[in-house]
């Protein structure tokens, strides 16, 4: 017996569906996370190139677009034990070269830009509320690590009750065995896993969400 058919014969990999109101994060798509010098490398370069025209696609649909970024003191004095974990994200400040979004993908002063310093882009920022806020259903997430910051928002993105879809080739990690494993057990149990042409083919029927 397979390992799929494993988590089928135990009733996983459902599907949680496309809704009506989409979003799409882009996590931590920054310098740092590009560069195998300092905490990338991998295939999240070419992830980020994949982005940029499904970035550009839901720009020119009007929907809602956020962006999120590990920004740190520059004394490291909101450092927790995340960052104990993993002291090099003490770099990623500010004012950081390493800590700035990639040009390609810069956000618009209407999108939002959320500062963690934490995995998810939920915990303690004010992401949930702007998707309430605007009535979406649906979180269209890529980014990077896969198997870290992208994974930990999939998961308190379906913890409250929203559809997360990852799109497969617009996420990346620094190695590719954590990728593959984390893309395999999101869809088991977190999200949609759809490719971005899949996406952008299938999401020609959605509503256009509020906008603020």
């Amino acid at each position: 017996m397979s390992e799929r058919d494993i988590y089928q014969r135990q009733g996983f990999a459902g599907a949680v569906g496309l809704g009506e109101r989409p979003a799409l994060i882009l996590v931590d798509f920054v310098e740092g996370f590009v560069d195998p010098a300092h905490l990338g490398g991998g295939n999240i370069p070419d992830a980020a190139d994949a982005t940029v025209p499904l970035l550009s696609a839901f720009r020119e649909r009007g929907w809602p677009v956020a962006h999120t970024r590990v920004v740190y003191a520059d004394d490291g004095s909101d450092a927790g034990a995340f960052a104990r974990k993993c002291p090099k994200l003490l770099t990623l400040t500010e004012t950081a070269p390493i800590s700035q979004i990639l040009p390609p993908l810069t956000p618009r002063q209407d999108e939002l830009v959320v500062r963690k310093r934490q995995a998810s882009g939920f915990f303690e920022t004010r992401l949930m509320g702007w998707l309430t806020w605007r009535a979406i259903d649906t979180l269209v997430v890529t980014g990077c690590t896969t198997s870290g910051c992208v994974r930990a928002t999939v998961v308190d993105a379906v913890s409250n009750n929203l559809r997360p879809i990852v799109i497969t080739d617009c996420v990346g990690d620094r190695a590719m065995g954590p990728h593959e494993a984390n893309l395999f057990d999101m869809g088991q149990k977190y999200a949609d896993l759809m490719t971005r042409d899949d996406f952008l083919a299938a999401s020609g029927r959605l509503v256009q969400p509020r906008r603020q």
